[in-house]
């Protein structure tokens, strides 16, 4: 190669950033909405095709692919599940004694002391 060829190859080689600051190589951007459609009409015709064949469709992978059935399942529920381990949490102790009363009574079982509960007023 020349040396006129490789000065010129090197003009036109860029170094470093091809544009000024704020200046950008697709001025007018990306046409808005042009990253969902893709998306917009997989989940249209997904939900098209869900309606028409949906139930038919999940009794067939339940029956044949049981595996496949468990793992979309396990898919869709929620990462975390917050279970409430004290169902009588902010509860007074006065209505804590209630409540086992009145549970004591519905079922018939005698209170602490081999006494009947009292019976209490509905």
């Amino acid at each position: 190669m020349s040396e006129d060829a490789e000065n010129t190859a090197d003009k036109q080689r860029v170094i470093g950033r091809p544009f000024q600051p704020g200046q950008s190589g697709n001025p007018a951007g990306k046409p808005k909405g042009s990253r969902n459609k893709l998306g917009e009409a997989f989940i249209a015709a997904m939900h098209d095709d869900f309606i028409q064949h949906g139930p038919q469709v999940i009794e067939t992978v339940r029956i044949e692919k049981p595996d496949q059935y468990l793992k979309v399942v396990a898919s869709i529920l929620p990462k975390e599940l917050n279970i409430k381990t004290d169902a009588f949490d902010g509860l007074t102790d006065e209505q804590l004694t209630a409540l086992v009363v009145a549970a004591r009574n519905a079922l018939g079982v005698p209170a602490s002391g081999g006494e009947e509960a009292p019976a209490t007023a509905h």
